[in-house]
Protein backbone atom coordinates (compact mmCIF):
# COMPACT_ATOMS: atom_id res chain seq x y z
CA UNK A 1 0.00 0.00 0.00
CA UNK A 2 0.80 3.18 -0.95
CA UNK A 3 0.71 4.64 3.02
CA UNK A 4 2.62 2.06 4.07
CA UNK A 5 5.79 2.36 1.68
CA UNK A 6 5.44 6.36 2.69
CA UNK A 7 5.76 5.07 6.68
CA UNK A 8 8.70 2.38 5.61
CA UNK A 9 10.66 4.93 4.26
CA UNK A 10 10.44 7.79 6.62
CA UNK A 11 11.44 4.83 9.28
CA UNK A 12 14.68 4.55 7.21
CA UNK A 13 15.18 8.02 7.38
CA UNK A 14 14.69 8.33 11.38
CA UNK A 15 16.38 5.58 11.81
CA UNK A 16 19.08 6.63 14.42
CA UNK A 17 22.10 4.33 13.06
CA UNK A 18 21.49 4.77 9.58
CA UNK A 19 18.94 8.10 8.77
CA UNK A 20 18.93 10.61 7.42
CA UNK A 21 20.98 12.82 9.91
CA UNK A 22 18.85 16.01 9.26
CA UNK A 23 15.03 13.63 9.27
CA UNK A 24 16.87 11.83 13.13
CA UNK A 25 16.91 15.04 14.80
CA UNK A 26 13.84 16.93 14.17
CA UNK A 27 11.33 17.00 16.90
CA UNK A 28 7.37 18.16 16.65
CA UNK A 29 8.46 21.55 17.29
CA UNK A 30 10.71 21.77 14.47
CA UNK A 31 8.72 19.71 12.22
CA UNK A 32 5.39 22.04 12.71
CA UNK A 33 6.36 25.13 10.61
CA UNK A 34 6.61 22.43 7.39
CA UNK A 35 3.15 21.34 8.30
CA UNK A 36 1.90 24.80 8.27
CA UNK A 37 3.78 25.90 5.02
CA UNK A 38 2.63 22.44 3.20
CA UNK A 39 -1.14 22.87 4.07
CA UNK A 40 -0.29 26.76 2.46
CA UNK A 41 0.90 25.26 -0.91
CA UNK A 42 -2.08 22.74 -0.75
CA UNK A 43 -4.17 26.04 -0.79
CA UNK A 44 -1.78 27.72 -3.14
CA UNK A 45 -1.81 24.88 -5.93
CA UNK A 46 -6.07 25.26 -5.54
CA UNK A 47 -5.84 28.80 -6.28
CA UNK A 48 -4.05 28.81 -9.00
CA UNK A 49 -6.10 25.06 -10.49
CA UNK A 50 -2.95 23.60 -11.26
CA UNK A 51 -3.84 19.87 -10.30
CA UNK A 52 -0.49 18.10 -11.26
CA UNK A 53 1.38 20.55 -8.32
CA UNK A 54 -2.17 19.83 -6.27
CA UNK A 55 -1.46 16.06 -6.26
CA UNK A 56 2.53 16.70 -5.64
CA UNK A 57 1.76 19.23 -2.42
CA UNK A 58 -1.12 16.83 -1.05
CA UNK A 59 1.87 13.91 -1.06
CA UNK A 60 3.99 16.19 1.02
CA UNK A 61 1.13 17.55 3.28
CA UNK A 62 0.48 13.79 3.72
CA UNK A 63 4.29 13.14 4.52
CA UNK A 64 4.04 15.80 7.50
CA UNK A 65 1.35 13.61 8.91
CA UNK A 66 3.81 10.56 8.57
CA UNK A 67 6.38 12.23 9.92
CA UNK A 68 4.94 13.36 13.00
CA UNK A 69 3.32 10.09 13.97
CA UNK A 70 6.29 8.30 13.35
CA UNK A 71 7.90 10.31 15.77
CA UNK A 72 5.20 10.09 17.96
CA UNK A 73 5.43 6.19 17.42
CA UNK A 74 9.12 6.19 18.73
CA UNK A 75 8.05 7.90 22.04
CA UNK A 76 5.52 5.76 22.65
CA UNK A 77 2.70 8.18 21.91
CA UNK A 78 0.69 7.07 19.33
CA UNK A 79 0.68 5.17 16.18
CA UNK A 80 -0.16 6.17 12.09
CA UNK A 81 -2.73 3.93 12.69
CA UNK A 82 -4.41 5.58 16.29
CA UNK A 83 -3.96 9.02 13.58
CA UNK A 84 -6.47 7.38 10.84
CA UNK A 85 -8.57 5.59 13.36
CA UNK A 86 -9.32 9.07 15.71
CA UNK A 87 -10.03 10.76 12.25
CA UNK A 88 -12.12 8.00 11.46
CA UNK A 89 -14.45 7.60 14.25
CA UNK A 90 -14.47 11.31 14.45
CA UNK A 91 -16.22 11.29 10.91
CA UNK A 92 -18.30 8.71 11.41
CA UNK A 93 -19.30 10.18 15.15
CA UNK A 94 -20.70 13.36 13.30
CA UNK A 95 -22.67 11.70 10.65
CA UNK A 96 -25.06 9.89 12.62
CA UNK A 97 -27.17 10.18 9.52
CA UNK A 98 -24.93 8.71 7.24
CA UNK A 99 -22.99 6.26 9.22
CA UNK A 100 -25.74 5.72 12.35
CA UNK A 101 -29.56 6.06 12.51
CA UNK A 102 -29.75 9.23 12.58
CA UNK A 103 -33.00 10.58 10.38
CA UNK A 104 -31.31 13.91 9.38
CA UNK A 105 -28.43 15.72 9.79
CA UNK A 106 -26.36 18.27 7.51
CA UNK A 107 -23.93 21.17 8.71
CA UNK A 108 -26.18 21.84 12.17
CA UNK A 109 -25.68 18.04 13.22
CA UNK A 110 -22.21 19.09 12.85
CA UNK A 111 -22.01 21.94 14.68
CA UNK A 112 -24.17 20.07 17.89
CA UNK A 113 -22.32 17.15 17.91
CA UNK A 114 -19.10 19.59 17.87
CA UNK A 115 -20.46 21.63 20.82
CA UNK A 116 -20.82 18.10 22.86
CA UNK A 117 -17.48 17.12 22.12
CA UNK A 118 -15.88 20.44 23.48
CA UNK A 119 -18.32 20.47 26.90
CA UNK A 120 -16.55 17.45 27.73
CA UNK A 121 -13.64 19.23 27.44
CA UNK A 122 -12.13 21.04 30.78
CA UNK A 123 -11.55 24.46 29.42
CA UNK A 124 -15.68 25.14 29.29
CA UNK A 125 -14.95 28.43 27.45
CA UNK A 126 -16.62 29.04 23.66
CA UNK A 127 -13.55 29.73 22.60
CA UNK A 128 -11.34 26.70 23.49
CA UNK A 129 -9.70 24.94 21.09
CA UNK A 130 -8.96 27.69 18.16
CA UNK A 131 -5.24 27.63 18.01
CA UNK A 132 -3.13 29.97 18.86
CA UNK A 133 -1.01 28.80 15.49
CA UNK A 134 -3.78 29.19 13.10
CA UNK A 135 -2.87 32.67 10.82
CA UNK A 136 -3.95 35.61 12.53
CA UNK A 137 -7.19 36.45 9.82
CA UNK A 138 -8.26 33.00 10.23
CA UNK A 139 -8.16 33.03 13.82
CA UNK A 140 -9.90 36.32 14.58
CA UNK A 141 -12.84 35.05 12.21
CA UNK A 142 -12.92 31.93 14.15
CA UNK A 143 -12.76 33.14 17.52
CA UNK A 144 -15.44 35.91 16.01
CA UNK A 145 -18.04 32.80 15.47
CA UNK A 146 -17.05 31.21 18.26
CA UNK A 147 -18.55 34.29 20.35
CA UNK A 148 -21.49 35.12 17.99
CA UNK A 149 -22.52 31.61 19.21
CA UNK A 150 -23.31 32.53 22.09
CA UNK A 151 -25.35 35.81 21.14
CA UNK A 152 -21.97 37.99 21.36
CA UNK A 153 -22.20 39.73 18.02
CA UNK A 154 -23.57 42.80 15.86
CA UNK A 155 -27.29 42.40 14.90
CA UNK A 156 -26.34 43.30 10.92
CA UNK A 157 -23.41 44.59 9.08
CA UNK A 158 -23.95 48.17 10.17
CA UNK A 159 -22.73 47.34 13.61
CA UNK A 160 -18.80 46.62 11.91
CA UNK A 161 -18.68 48.79 9.49
CA UNK A 162 -18.82 51.78 12.33
CA UNK A 163 -16.39 50.15 14.19
CA UNK A 164 -13.95 49.85 11.62
CA UNK A 165 -14.60 53.98 11.39
CA UNK A 166 -14.18 53.95 15.74
CA UNK A 167 -10.85 52.15 15.38
CA UNK A 168 -9.48 54.03 12.05
CA UNK A 169 -10.08 56.78 14.52
CA UNK A 170 -8.20 56.08 17.74
CA UNK A 171 -5.62 54.76 15.44
CA UNK A 172 -5.32 58.24 13.77
CA UNK A 173 -5.06 59.81 17.07
CA UNK A 174 -2.43 57.52 18.53
CA UNK A 175 0.72 59.03 18.74
CA UNK A 176 2.79 56.63 20.47
CA UNK A 177 4.44 53.27 18.57
CA UNK A 178 3.14 50.62 20.89
CA UNK A 179 -0.20 52.33 21.21
CA UNK A 180 -0.49 52.52 17.60
CA UNK A 181 0.61 48.92 17.02
CA UNK A 182 -2.54 48.02 19.22
CA UNK A 183 -5.03 50.00 17.72
CA UNK A 184 -3.88 48.71 14.41
CA UNK A 185 -4.80 45.33 15.35
CA UNK A 186 -8.23 46.43 16.52
CA UNK A 187 -8.96 48.06 13.25
CA UNK A 188 -7.71 44.74 11.37
CA UNK A 189 -9.99 42.74 13.89
CA UNK A 190 -13.04 45.01 12.92
CA UNK A 191 -12.07 44.15 9.27
CA UNK A 192 -12.42 40.52 9.64
CA UNK A 193 -15.79 40.93 11.57
CA UNK A 194 -17.03 43.36 8.38
CA UNK A 195 -16.15 40.66 6.50
CA UNK A 196 -17.54 37.83 8.76
CA UNK A 197 -20.70 39.49 8.05
CA UNK A 198 -20.57 40.04 4.87
CA UNK A 199 -19.85 35.89 4.48
CA UNK A 200 -16.25 36.78 3.33
CA UNK A 201 -12.88 34.72 3.91
CA UNK A 202 -11.18 37.51 5.42
CA UNK A 203 -8.00 35.09 4.56
CA UNK A 204 -9.13 34.42 0.86
CA UNK A 205 -10.02 37.91 0.38
CA UNK A 206 -6.56 39.26 1.39
CA UNK A 207 -4.90 36.44 -0.65
CA UNK A 208 -6.61 37.69 -3.59
CA UNK A 209 -5.53 41.04 -2.97
CA UNK A 210 -1.92 40.30 -3.36
CA UNK A 211 -2.65 38.50 -6.35
CA UNK A 212 -4.00 41.30 -7.88
CA UNK A 213 -1.11 43.51 -6.29
CA UNK A 214 1.45 41.17 -7.56
CA UNK A 215 0.43 40.88 -10.97
CA UNK A 216 0.70 44.74 -11.16
CA UNK A 217 3.64 45.46 -9.65
CA UNK A 218 5.27 42.59 -11.78
CA UNK A 219 3.64 44.45 -15.56
CA UNK A 220 4.90 48.25 -13.84
CA UNK A 221 8.28 47.57 -12.79
CA UNK A 222 9.12 45.85 -16.60
CA UNK A 223 9.27 49.36 -17.72
CA UNK A 224 12.67 50.95 -18.31
CA UNK A 225 14.07 52.74 -15.82
CA UNK A 226 11.03 52.27 -13.52
CA UNK A 227 13.01 52.63 -10.13
CA UNK A 228 13.78 56.41 -11.05
CA UNK A 229 10.29 57.11 -12.55
CA UNK A 230 8.96 59.96 -10.23
CA UNK A 231 5.88 58.44 -7.72
CA UNK A 232 3.43 60.47 -10.08
CA UNK A 233 4.72 58.58 -13.57
CA UNK A 234 4.50 55.03 -11.56
CA UNK A 235 0.85 55.82 -10.62
CA UNK A 236 0.28 56.19 -14.13
CA UNK A 237 1.63 52.93 -14.66
CA UNK A 238 0.09 51.28 -11.92
CA UNK A 239 -3.38 52.55 -13.28
CA UNK A 240 -3.12 51.11 -16.53
CA UNK A 241 -2.12 47.88 -15.05
CA UNK A 242 -5.29 47.73 -13.01
CA UNK A 243 -7.53 48.78 -16.19
CA UNK A 244 -5.51 46.55 -18.22
CA UNK A 245 -6.35 43.18 -15.29
CA UNK A 246 -9.94 44.23 -15.37
CA UNK A 247 -10.27 44.19 -19.19
CA UNK A 248 -8.68 40.41 -19.23
CA UNK A 249 -11.25 39.26 -16.66
CA UNK A 250 -14.02 40.89 -18.20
Amino acid sequence: MPLERLRQIMRKLRDPATGCEWDTVQTFETIAPYSIEEAYEVADAIARKDMDALADELGDLQLQVVFHAQMAEEAGLFTLEDVLDRISDKMERRHPHIFGDAEHGGHHLWEVIKAEERAADPDKSALAGVALALPALERAAKLQRRAARTGFDWPDVSGPRAKIDEELAELEAETDHDRKLEELGDLLFAVVNLARHLNIEPEAALREANRKFEQRFRAIEQEPGFSELSLDQKEALWTKAKKAQADSIA
